[in-house]
């Protein structure tokens, strides 16, 4: 397998990905998957592990950074626009249909968390995506509208508009970026605050586990009037008769959003739950990412085929 770094353009914003080439590309077209990060994630992290054991599988596939995060191009940084998040993705497509090693027919999509939701709707307007898979799936929107868990109080979401709106303010009379971090300074403040899903972000974007230095943790301010407006599920209808997979940890709080998602699509679909997996331990712990893979695979590869070889007369 060959790694290589490349670069797209993503409605005037240059991205940065890596492309990962299995053993044998260039001999004959080979199908291809996108996989999008997390929200604040970088390519190098769990999109980085999916899109490396897929390769391994023989799949062609690219990890990207979105457009204002990691080492792809865009101001202000730590913008999380839903737009152009999805119009990343079409981009990345775009992207591999360039590419000789492509069979620009055969062409998935796989997003983890945030990038379920931006997938599923890059995938439902976009009809080059012929199969759309979604790991620790999340409407971005819903989670800060709502919480983690769909529990949180309205007034939370509202104070957050209030912010946004001062931070506009705070911008327009030249006091820079307003920005705030996802997580507190320390991992007991992780816990009492976030409980434990709000821990295990911590755990693996803030330590060795999973942190990367490109992956910053932080997002405008402005990101939140964008995401207020924002419904990731509203378009699933749209996939129509391409498959849809839906892969959730069956400890996951986050669930409700994938099961959600799961029920409003109208064609071949599979929900499937890893026993014992957090929405988290679905980023980088192989005990729970290895049989994820491997469903992945089996539904890339059914969905994914070549089409048979004309019989001669």
């Amino acid at each position: 397998m060959r790694k290589l770094d490349v670069r797209f353009d993503s409605q005037g914003i240059e991205l940065a990905a890596n492309l990962y080439l299995p053993d044998g590309a260039g001999e004959r077209p080979l199908p291809a998957v996108v996989v999008g990060h997390p929200g604040t994630g970088v390519k190098e992290q769990a999109a980085g592990l999916y899109a490396s054991l897929l390769a391994e599988r023989g799949f062609i596939t690219i990890a990207f950074d979105a457009a204002y995060q990691g080492e792809s191009a865009g101001l202000p940084r730590g913008l999380e626009d839903p737009a152009h998040r999805i119009e990343d993705h079409k981009a990345a497509v775009s992207y591999l249909t360039t590419r000789p090693e492509v069979d620009a027919d055969r062409i998935g999509l796989l997003g983890i968390c945030a990038s379920g939701g931006y997938g599923l709707n890059a995938a439902a307007s976009d009809h080059r995506v012929k199969a759309v898979a979604t790991v620790s799936g999340v409407d971005i929107a819903r989670q800060f509208r709502h919480g983690a868990d769909g529990d949180q109080d309205p007034a939370v979401f509202q104070g957050m508009l209030d912010a946004a709106a001062a931070a506009r303010t705070a911008e327009a009379a030249g006091q820079g970026e307003q920005t705030f971090q996802l997580f507190p300074d320390t991992i007991e403040q992780a816990r009492a605050l976030g409980g434990q899903h709000g821990y295990e972000g911590f755990e693996y974007y803030c330590t060795p586990r999973g942190g990367h230095p490109r992956s910053t943790k932080r997002l405008t301010w402005t990101s939140i009037d964008h995401l207020a407006l924002f419904d990731a599920w509203a378009a699933v209808p749209l996939i129509g008769p391409r498959p849809v997979l839906v892969i959730v940890g069956r400890r996951a709080v986050t669930a409700w959003m994938s099961i959600d998602s799961f029920q409003r699509a109208v064609g071949p679909k599979r929900l499937v739950f890893i026993d014992g997996a957090s929405h988290v331990d679905l980023y980088d712990k192989r005990d729970y990412v290895d049989p994820a893979v491997d469903e992945l695979d089996a539904f890339f590869t059914t969905n994914l085929a070549a089409a048979p070889e004309p019989v001669a007369a």
